[in-house]
C-alpha cells in the first residue's frame, strides 16, 4: 500500500467514469484517507461512501471555497500530504469565434482555479507534500477549436514551474499531468461519433485512447516518494511524439465552421 496513512485531497472527482474519481479510488486502495470535492455534492458523497473518505462541495474557480476545502481537510484528518486537482471545463472555439465570456470562464477554472489550489493546499501542508495539477497535451500541441482551454492549461504548466521553486523549501513537490485523449465521462458523447476514436488513436504510438486508470497511475507515482518536482508530465501513450488529428480528420467536428465569427 503505497499511500498508507497518507491524507489526500482530490478536487474534480464527481464523474464516476472520470479521471478524478479514478484517482480518488486508487489513492484509497493504496491506503490513503481521501477528501473528495467537486461542484456536485451528491456525486462526491457517493464516492466518499464507497471508499471510506469524506467529501465537500467546492467550485475550483471560487477561491474561498478552495480555501475552505483545505481547512475542512485539516479539521477532518489533521493534515494534508497530497493534493490533486483534476477539475476543469472543456471549452471549444477559436481565437476568431470564442466569446469573451467563455474565454474568461475557461481561464477562471482551468488556470486561476489551479493557482488557488496550489496556494491554499501548500499553505495547509505542514511538512513535505505533493501537489499534482491536470493540464493537457493541447498546451504543447496546438489542437484546433480548443484555443482558450489550451492557453489556460499552458499557463498552468508555467505555474507548476514557479510553484515548484517557491514551495521546495517546505519539501512540497508540484507537478502537472498532460493527458492526450481520455476515455472519460466528459468525452463520452464524442466517442459515440463514428470514426472519432480511430482518428485519435491512430496518432498514438501505443494505439489506444487513455483510460482514467492510466492517469490515476501517473498521479500515484507523482504523489509518492518520487524525486521529481516542476515536471509537466506527458501521459498520452506517446502522442506527444506525433500530433493530434487535424481539423478535417476529426469526425466530431463535421459541419463545424472554424472560421465563423463570434
Amino acid at each position: 500500500m503505497q499511500l498508507k496513512n497518507k491524507i489526500a485531497v482530490v478536487l474534480g472527482a464527481s464523474a464516476e467514469a472520470g479521471t478524478g474519481w479514478a484517482i480518488a479510488a486508487r489513492f484509497a486502495a493504496e491506503g490513503a484517507k481521501v477528501m473528495i470535492a467537486a461542484r456536485r455534492g451528491d456525486l462526491v458523497a457517493k464516492l466518499a461512501d464507497r471508499i471510506g473518505g469524506a467529501s465537500r462541495v467546492c467550485d475550483a474557480a471560487n477561491e474561498e471555497q478552495v480555501k475552505a476545502l483545505a481547512q475542512a481537510t485539516l479539521d477532518t484528518y489533521g493534515r494534508i500530504d497530497i493534493a490533486v486537482s483534476a477539475a476543469g471545463i472543456p471549452t471549444g472555439g477559436t481565437i476568431t469565434n470564442t466569446p469573451n465570456a467563455d474565454m474568461i470562464r475557461s481561464t477562471e477554472v482551468n488556470y486561476y482555479g489551479n493557482v488557488y489550489f496550489v496556494r491554499h493546499m501548500a499553505a495547509a501542508m505542514k511538512g513535505p507534500g505533493s501537489i499534482v495539477l491536470f493540464s493537457s497535451m493541447a498546451a504543447t500541441h496546438p489542437l484546433e477549436h480548443v484555443f482558450s482551454y489550451a492557453c489556460a492549461k499552458a499557463a498552468t504548466d508555467c505555474l507548476v514551474r514557479y510553484a515548484a521553486v517557491e514551495y521546495a523549501p517546505k519539501g512540497i513537490k508540484v507537478n502537472s499531468i498532460l493527458p492526450g485523449a481520455i476515455r472519460s465521462e466528459m468525452a463520452a458523447p464524442l466517442y459515440k461519433v463514428e470514426g472519432m476514436e480511430a482518428s485519435w488513436a491512430g496518432e498514438v504510438p501505443l494505439k489506444r485512447i487513455g483510460e482514467p486508470s492510466d492517469f490515476a497511475e501517473a498521479a500515484l507515482w507523482l504523489a509518492g516518494p518520487s524525486f521529481v518536482t516542476g515536471l509537466n508530465l506527458q501521459v498520452s501513450g506517446g502522442n506527444q511524439l506525433t500530433r493530434f488529428p487535424y481539423y478535417h480528420e476529426r469526425p466530431e467536428l463535421t459541419g463545424v465552421d472554424p472560421t465563423a465569427g463570434a
